[in-house]
């Protein structure tokens, strides 16, 4: 109760706040993103979770927020608020907030706790448009575009059936720790921003060499390379824009997304979960995004995300023995069948169908012999096989083609295919502004 009754006066703060002209630097009119606490990620049980509590967030009114006027007023800062204030700006805007309202209450969170600038809850809007299962072409993946070599200090890991730079309570820890750290270092969040982006080392060589702290005046020297040198102003200008709804258009009134998370005392599979618990897929995917082929790996230590209004439907279902939560094919292996030829037949990845059918072999294949295949998705055994969780929807995979019709922008084609605007210049060749005439063939990713 008193828990509720702070959030509620804190609420009436920041509202009576929001109407008294002249008490923030920024604008009198901007209100905040609205949105609502969540559980953690060590939440054991459903009955640990910390949901349905409303939370309201101000950028405007943090000491250390990097809406400063110096860095509002710089150059490329203006052109990133005048193409992100644009009507396709919004709109794209929009509904990269949609996508990450299910991953922004926890961000919010941590961001909080650890008492970081708040704009650093908006990164993933330039880092991967809040798509959780992003790569770059250079093979970062994840909400906050994770490097292999750069996980290991983090509780990380990537094995063929996991890949935890996609589990958004473990990225998003992960990725504000990392900027803590820059800072620490470097003294200065702007430069710690820039140092996330081109690697922290490289950042403070260049600091050391030029005796120079200030990113803006580095930019101006041209130390950065071209992407970092935008990153930052990027990053501002989006948080800017979204901390001002009412001058620009921005829904800030999301339905609130509670969610929790059960312990796993056997595998699972997404799709049958969501479908005897009758859940949205897509969402139960994007929850559990770390679980490579939709399938909880093997063994102990593994928690569930759920929408918090199911867990006591889906702690029901696990407790049933007699339901099997992961579906299989039994193959009766005939002359010239492979496990690769199985692989490709079932959709289902090697190294699933070796793992439920240890010690089994190629060169030891007897024919009659039935081979256990968890069953992926909806595709019926005797179809060709869809190879499961492919990439093609990822910021680097421009392995697809889009012939510009009437109407067409950057801004509206990035939501159509689920990549940044910025992203899909670049592919191209093109300026984000650029103008795209009817006919022209893009570079896009392949929609599945």
């Amino acid at each position: 109760m008193a828990k509720n009754f702070s959030s509620v006066i804190l609420f009436l703060f920041f509202f009576i706040l929001g109407l008294m002209p002249g008490l923030t630097k920024i604008e009198a009119d901007e209100r905040p993103l609205r949105t609502a606490s969540t559980a953690t990620a060590s939440t054991a049980t459903p009955a640990a979770a910390s949901v349905g509590q409303q939370h309201r967030y101000s950028l405007s009114v943090a000491a250390n927020s990097l809406l400063t006027e110096t860095n509002l007023s710089q150059p490329l800062t203006q052109r990133y608020i005048a193409q992100y204030s644009a009507r396709g700006g919004i709109t794209y805007l929009n509904s990269v907030l949609d996508r990450g309202n299910i991953y922004l209450p926890f961000i919010i969170q941590e961001v909080e706790k650890r008492g970081l600038p708040p704009e650093l809850v908006y990164l993933p809007i330039i880092e991967s448009s809040f798509q959780i299962t992003a790569r770059s072409r250079s093979g970062a993946v994840g909400l906050w575009q994770f490097m292999m070599n750069s996980i290991s200090p983090f509780d990380m890991k990537v094995t063929d059936s996991i890949d935890e730079r996609r589990d958004f309570i473990k990225s998003t820890r992960g990725a504000l720790q990392k900027l803590e750290e820059n800072y620490n270092v470097l003294g200065s969040w702007e430069l710690a921003l820039a140092a996330y982006n081109v690697g922290l080392g490289a950042t403070n060589r260049m600091v050391q060499r030029t005796g120079v702290r200030d990113y803006w005046e580095l930019s101006r020297r041209k130390q950065f390379r071209q992407e970092t040198e935008h990153f930052v102003p990027k990053l501002i200008a989006a948080a800017y824009v979204v901390s001002n709804p009412r001058k620009y258009g921005i829904n800030v009134w999301r339905t609130p997304f509670e969610w929790t998370t059960v312990p796993l005392s056997r595998q699972v599979s997404l799709d049958v979960i969501a479908e005897e618990a009758e859940i949205d897929k897509d969402l139960l995917r994007c929850l559990n995004a770390q679980w490579l082929h939709g399938i909880s790996p093997a063994g102990q230590g593994y928690n569930l995300i759920i929408p918090a209004e199911k867990s006591g439907d889906i702690l029901a279902l696990l407790e049933r023995e007699d339901l099997r939560l992961i579906r299989y094919h039994y193959h009766i292996i005939r002359q010239g069948d492979t496990l690769w030829s199985m692989s490709r037949h079932y959709g289902t990845p090697l190294n699933i169908i070796e793992q439920h059918n240890p010690g089994i072999n190629n060169r030891f294949l007897r024919i009659g012999d039935t081979v256990i295949i968890p069953a992926f998705g909806d595709a019926p055994a005797g179809l060709p096989a869809r190879i499961a969780d492919a990439p093609a929807r990822a910021a680097g995979a421009f392995n697809g083609s889009h012939t510009v019709q009437k109407g067409d922008t950057l801004w509206s084609l990035a939501r159509v295919y689920g990549v940044a605007p910025q992203a899909l210049a670049e592919a191209n060749g093109m300026e984000l502004n650029g103008v795209l005439r009817e006919g022209r063939v893009l570079r896009v990713p392949i929609l599945e």
